[in-house]
């Protein structure tokens, strides 16, 4: 056995089991019995390369790749490069003479004074200040942007987008110029995640990536492709999100996808992100939880947080003074890995919150979990216990992220 098995004293296919198993509890929750799963442009290329595929946010999407296992698609993403299909996201494009002020009003984030292909992690955020989304936002220009929501909020988004765009448009301000909203339909998404990811793509482009910094996009052109690439990804590695018209979704695939990038499936792309201690909406954030005990306060900048006029504003201010009553937290636990729904548990044996998500850590040979617990008890090497199973096992309250970020900012 490798060392991370005798760690965990686990054999490889069932170590392997559990994250994928997790990985199931989200797809089941996501999936709908009533309506047929979607495919993304590159379902046919997943089935033709082997993949497994499971319901995921109302999609049918690639858990695996042949006889490759979660954990060993998991670390060659950490050691070298893997492409994705994230093509179930929501791509979206903002215009309009008051895109910037639309969007200031629609999410707390400070998009004036950002610059032009910058993006920036953003919330959507209801009028108690509950995150109804989180989204990355990249600015084109003054009048133009391009944001990016999550598949399984798909029909919650759009529908209150639009219903705060048409409110925007009929209002005074918005009569200085509507905003437009335009959704890219069946639009491609790409993320090439690693430390190699950057030498693979810069054989494929006279564009110098050097010049593209984490946070930055830019349209780049890719053997006679030229696309919209974002600098940045879910794994904590280097990577670039590559956005593409239908028409050439797959022939891009196809270009990312030679030796040494390997084709990465949700298994990875779960523990991969819970070792970066990146949130899943659904396990980590939902409508009845804020950005300030999610620990998500500094997607909001200082100045919007003390004046901004966005929707959720004066519940975020309220958070802000009065403090959170829980936490989000990471933990390192002992002997087991604590699940989704386990319960948390504090001095004296009293339930003080519940894991979020948790897994074996590939990484760090280690069980990581990410959960909520009282406020007071979330500082670091803090000893709490976990319910796994019906004993309670050690949990000690760990930093985020698990897995030291490798963003490149030059």
């Amino acid at each position: 056995m490798t060392a991370f098995c005798r760690v965990l004293g686990i054999r490889g296919s069932l170590r392997a089991a559990y994250v994928a198993n997790g990985l199931k509890t989200t797809a089941r929750r996501y999936a709908t019995a009533s309506e047929p799963l979607k495919r993304t442009g590159l379902y046919d290329f997943h089935v033709a390369n082997g993949a497994k595929m499971v319901p995921f946010a109302g999609y049918s999407m690639p858990l695996a790749y042949g006889d490759v296992g979660q954990v060993a698609s998991h670390n060659h993403v950490r050691n070298s490069v893997g492409l994705f299909d994230v093509g179930h996201m929501v791509q979206s494009n903002f215009r309009g003479a008051t895109a910037t002020e639309f969007l200031e009003w629609l999410t707390p984030s400070s998009l004036s004074s950002l610059p032009a292909y910058s993006s920036t992690l953003s919330l959507l955020l209801n009028e108690k200040g509950g995150i109804i989304d989180d989204t990355i936002i990249t600015k084109h220009a003054a009048d133009a942007f391009y944001v990016v929501t999550n598949a399984g909020r798909r029909e919650r988004d759009l529908a209150w987008i639009k219903e705060k765009l048409e409110e925007w448009n009929n209002s005074e301000a918005g009569k200085k110029g509507p905003v437009e909203l335009e959704v890219l339909e069946n639009w491609g998404l790409l993320a090439l995640q690693g430390p190699k990811a950057a030498s693979y793509l810069q054989s494929l482009t006279s564009f110098d990536l050097n010049q593209l910094l984490f946070g930055k996009a830019a349209f780049v052109p890719i053997e006679g492709f030229n696309l919209h690439v974002a600098r940045g990804g879910y794994t904590g590695e280097d990577g670039f999100e590559i956005s593409i018209p239908p028409s050439q979704t797959e022939e891009v695939a196809r270009l990312l996808s030679k030796n040494p990038v390997q084709l990465t499936g949700l298994g990875a792309r779960d523990s991969l992100r819970l070792e970066a201690g990146m949130c899943l909406y659904g396990n980590e954030i939902d409508e009845n939880t804020g950005p300030v005990e999610a620990g998500l306060t500094w997607v909001i900048p200082k100045e919007r947080r003390e004046a901004g006029e966005f929707i959720g504003a004066d519940a975020i201010r309220k958070q802000i003074k009065e403090g959170p009553s829980r936490r989000r937290i990471g933990l390192i636990v002992e002997g087991a890995p604590a699940r989704q729904g386990a319960k948390i548990v504090g001095p004296g044996n009293e339930e003080i919150g519940v894991v979020t998500s948790g897994i074996p850590s590939p990484t760090l040979g280690k069980n990581i979990a990410m959960g909520y617990v009282k406020n007071g008890l979330h500082k670091k090497g803090t000893e709490l216990q976990v319910d796994v199973r019906n004993r309670l096992r050690k949990a000690v309250v760990t930093p985020l992220p698990f897995v030291k970020a490798n963003y490149y900012r030059g």
